[in-house]
């Protein structure tokens, strides 16, 4: 018999997965959920190297060599692990041989996936055998889109009764005082969304209907192209990113799902706990914008979509983008991703302006109450994440029968009534009131 290690991270020596490895090995110890890990990847001198990268004293940790391009190899990862994290991206490309491996040998999966195509085809096509050999499926375990998850049932928690809320947009600003650069695989799969657009559609035309939540009052009209937020001192301009579509599958299945889902062994007190979480979440219309501190900034912005919605349609043009990103994208993104001074002078922050009624009585008219509230944290994509991703991966190993058997979820339906917000918090991402009027 092989052994089985608590998380096996695949994809390690990847860009982003040598920062999910530095980021695990914190957390490595007898008295932690965490007593074994493995790294798993298509070489095996390369996942060396990222541990001695990763860590100063290089600790003994098994390697697996597995390849998107050859299931049994996933297959024999998969039946090595209780949980796999997978880093391999664009998922679109190489996710779904390793959501199938994880779901065949029961054991479960959590990911980094910032793909509305990909994370609703899993569910659509594994939903029921995940369910059945008690896999638990989560994609979207990073900056993607956990922060927005979150950061709207915070908003709507801070909603007391007779108050009740509509809408809540959000806004993302990234800091730095160096350049912003962004990691080339959100600028694949961001080129390749647009490329497969049509596919998105059609899957969800062929999907069952979702539960559509009961939201008090009007949907928010759709507004201008830019927008200036005068409260918070932002330009800003519509984010065609998953956090809306993630948060959308959360609010449906809650709405199927009223008190949330029930855990696999949860107790009384825990399904009790479980419950009261949930009955103070408001659904409500959601959004997601860039901002920046200037016009310029978003004007920039703009641009850049324009080039990877424009060019991402034609071959020749995703090719031109996929080969020249630095150029396409006005130094946005870079091949080799950032320099490690620009990670760590790099920080995000995110505004959640939720406006509503002081008493549902007044839904027919115009909201007249807002709370804004705020999540910050350092750079999005190599400490973000996988400080978001860890985290999830220790609620999954400690708190197993408090969640769901198995099934493909969104991060927020599953770890909202966990612990996971005051987690992270204690590990750099904060959650904030800024103010109620």
């Amino acid at each position: 018999m092989a052994e089985v290690y608590d998380i096996v991270i695949y994809g390690a020596s990847g860009f982003t997965g040598k920062h999910v490895v530095r980021e695990a090995l914190k957390f490595v110890s007898p008295n932690s959920p965490l007593t074994s890990l493995a790294l798993a990847g298509r070489s095996s001198s390369k996942l060396v190297e990222t541990l001695k990268w990763a860590s100063t004293s290089h600790p003994t940790i098994p390697v697996l060599v597995a390849d998107t391009s050859d299931p049994p190899s996933l297959r024999r990862m998969a039946s090595q692990a209780k949980l796999v994290l997978n880093c391999v991206g664009p998922f679109r490309l190489h996710g779904e041989p390793v959501v199938a491996a994880c779901v065949e040998a029961g054991c479960d999966y959590l990911d980094i996936c910032g793909e509305p195509e990909f994370m609703e085809r899993m569910e659509a096509v594994y939903y029921e055998k995940a369910v059945e050999m008690g896999s638990l499926v989560v994609s979207a375990c990073g900056f993607d889109s956990v922060p927005a998850e979150l950061g709207l049932m915070f908003n709507s928690r801070q909603w007391v009764s007779p108050a009740v809320l509509n809408r809540v947009q959000a806004y993302v600003t990234l800091e730095s005082d160096k350049r912003i650069v962004g990691n080339f695989a959100t600028f694949e799969s961001a080129v390749l969304g647009v490329a497969n657009a049509n596919k998105l559609t059609k899957l969800r035309r062929s999907s069952r209907k979702r539960s559509r939540p009961s939201i008090p009052g009007y949907a928010p009209p759709k507004g201008p192209t830019i927008e200036h937020q005068e409260k918070i001192g932002l330009w800003a301009t519509r984010l065609p990113s998953a956090d809306a579509t993630v948060v959308r599958r959360t609010l449906s299945m809650l709405t199927a799902n009223p008190g949330g889902l029930q855990g696999v062994n949860e107790n009384p007190k825990q399904a009790e706990k479980r419950v009261a979480f949930w009955s103070k979440i408001k659904p409500a219309h959601f959004g997601v914008k860039i901002a920046t501190k200037n016009l310029v900034g978003v004007i920039e912005l703009i641009a850049v979509g324009l080039s990877i919605g424009l060019l991402g349609r034609f071959p020749i043009g995703k090719w031109l983008l996929l080969n020249f990103p630095s150029v396409l994208s006005l130094g946005y993104f870079r091949k080799n991703g950032p320099t490690d001074d620009e990670i760590a002078s790099s920080s995000f922050k995110m505004w959640f302006l939720g406006q509503g009624f002081s008493d549902a009585n007044l839904v027919s008219k115009e909201p007249d109450t807002e709370i804004i509230t705020g999540v910050t944290g350092p750079e999005i994509g190599y400490v973000t994440t996988p400080i978001i991703l860890v985290q999830c991966a220790l609620i999954v190993l400690q708190q197993r029968g408090d969640l769901p058997k198995g099934g493909v979820f969104p991060p927020g339906i599953v770890f909202g009534p966990t612990d996971l917000q005051d987690r992270l918090q204690e590990n750099g991402v904060s959650f904030d009131v800024i103010s109620k009027s």
